[in-house]
């Protein structure tokens, strides 16, 4: 069980704290729902969370398979919706591979992108589309 503690600072924004490694981080509320966006929002976690949660996967992966994933990207785009409630509709993860890997290792990182704990979790409660780009 792990420990994060959130105190609202006052005008829309959060500082978190993770209890074990007593490391922070803030978020404000978008400009576009009355915050500053000085700093990630609430939603723009949940896509920080599934991006850095694929990356890990691949790299647990490709370390057992004697692979090298140092300077693997991601970039996750949030897609909004506000009617009839304000939620994330769907994320739009860009996986970029630098290197070389033959086409077995390519599935089965891209097979093993779809078993991270966040994506199992978001499973049926938003749209995820997943787009690889691979170094030749």
């Amino acid at each position: 069980m792990v420990q994060t503690h959130i105190t609202y600072e006052g005008s829309l924004r959060c500082r978190a704290v993770h209890a074990p490694s007593d490391s922070a981080l803030v978020t404000d509320a978008p400009t576009d729902n009355h915050g500053k966006g000085e700093s990630f929002s609430p939603t723009d976690l949940v896509g920080v969370s599934l991006g850095s949660c694929v990356l890990t996967i691949l790299g647990m992966v490709a370390e057992r398979q004697g692979c090298e994933l140092a300077g693997a990207t991601v970039t996750v785009e949030k897609i909004m919706q506000t009617e009839p409630d304000r939620k994330i509709a769907r994320l739009e993860l860009d996986i970029r591979i630098p290197g070389t890997f033959d086409g077995g290792q390519r599935e089965l990182l891209e097979q093993a992108a779809g078993t991270c704990p966040v994506s199992a979790t978001l499973e049926g409660a938003l749209e995820i589309r997943t787009r690889w780009e691979w170094d030749e």
